[in-house]
C-alpha cells in the first residue's frame, strides 16, 4: 500500500494505536506479529502514514476497554471525514503539506478561537478582499494559484454555517482600518463582518488601538478545539503555518484568549465600533 501525507489527525489516530500497543505490553514486533503485518508496515501505521481499520487493533491487542476503543474510533472517523479531503482534491496544487493539516482541522473542529491582528482572518473575508489580500503576495503565486486560493477561502467559510461550530474571534483595530484593495472593498468588507457577527454560533469582539498593550502583540492565531482529542494552536507566519499541541503550550494560548477577550469591547459594542469605521470610508 502506497504511503500517504500524515496529516495531523492520522498522525493522531497513528499515536492513539501505539498508546494501545504500549499500554497492552507489546514491542512493535509483537503487535505487527499480532495484527499479521511486517514491523515496518506498522510503524507506518503508527506515524500516520498508512490507513488502517481500527477495529483490527481492539482484537489483536486484547482491548476491552470500552471507553478507549469508542474514542479511537471517533479519532479514526475524524481522520477519515470527507469534509476536508474533497477540498484537498479539489485544490491540492494550491494546498502546501503544513495548510492541509489547517484546512482539516478548520473542517472538523467544534469550536475555534481566532484572533485576527493585521488582517481580517481567511474565514471572514470577502472575496474582493481576500483577492486583494492574496494579490499582496502575488510574488509567492501565479495569477491561476492565486485565483484558486481566493476560491478556496471562500469554499472554507461554508464552516461558518454549521451549527456544531461555535467560532469566537477578536480583531484587532489595525485590521479593519488596513485599506486592502481601497475604501469599497474594506467598506463591504466591514459590512460583511457585521453581518456574520450576527450569526448564533459567532461571537465577534474587537480589541482597539486605546486597550494598548495586550497578549495579542505577538501576532494572529488560531486555536482549534474537537470533539474528540485535545486542542492544537496554528501560529501562522508568512509562507507556513507552525502547530503547537503541548498542553503547557495549548494552556498559554487559552489563557491569552481569554485575557483578550476581556480587554477587547463586548460583541455589540464591537459592532458599533465596526459600523463607525465602516462610515468612516464613505
Amino acid at each position: 500500500m502506497a504511503d500517504i501525507t500524515p496529516t495531523l489527525l492520522r498522525r493522531r489516530l497513528g499515536a492513539a494505536l501505539k498508546t494501545l500497543r504500549v499500554r497492552s505490553g507489546l514491542n512493535l514486533a509483537d503487535g505487527a506479529k499480532l495484527l499479521g503485518v511486517s514491523s515496518p508496515t506498522l510503524s507506518k501505521v503508527e506515524n500516520g502514514r498508512q490507513r488502517t481499520d481500527p477495529e483490527r487493533f481492539f482484537t489483536a491487542y486484547g482491548v476491552t476497554d470500552a471507553e478507549r476503543v469508542e474514542e479511537v474510533r471517533e479519532i479514526a472517523k475524524l481522520a477519515d471525514s470527507s469534509r476536508h479531503q474533497s477540498l484537498y482534491v479539489q485544490y491540492k496544487d494550491v494546498i502546501s503539506d503544513r495548510f492541509a493539516d489547517f484546512l482539516e482541522m478548520e473542517q472538523i473542529a467544534t469550536g475555534i478561537d481566532l484572533y485576527g491582528a493585521l488582517l481580517i482572518p481567511g474565514v471572514l473575508q470577502t472575496v474582493e478582499y481576500a483577492s486583494a489580500a492574496i494579490g499582496g503576495i502575488s510574488v509567492l503565486r501565479t495569477a491561476r494559484e492565486a485565483r484558486a486560493s481566493t476560491e478556496l477561502r471562500m469554499k472554507r467559510q461554508e464552516v461558518l454555517t454549521s451549527s456544531s461550530l461555535a467560532l469566537r474571534c477578536v480583531l484587532d483595530e489595525a485590521s479593519l482600518r488596513r485599506e486592502l484593495g481601497g475604501p469599497s472593498v474594506l467598506r463591504q468588507q466591514l459590512e460583511h463582518l457585521l453581518t456574520v457577527s450576527r450569526q448564533p454560533n459567532v461571537e465577534l469582539q474587537v480589541i482597539p488601538f486605546k486597550a494598548g498593550m495586550h497578549t495579542g502583540l505577538d501576532g494572529a492565531y488560531t486555536v482549534f478545539h474537537f470533539e474528540v482529542g485535545s486542542p492544537v494552536v496554528a501560529v501562522e507566519p508568512l509562507t507556513t503555518s507552525h502547530y503547537l499541541e503541548e498542553d503547557d503550550q495549548v494552556a498559554r494560548y487559552d489563557v491569552a484568549f481569554d485575557r483578550l477577550r476581556t480587554q477587547a469591547l463586548d460583541p455589540e459594542a464591537s459592532r458599533d465600533f465596526i459600523a463607525r469605521i465602516a462610515e468612516e470610508t464613505q
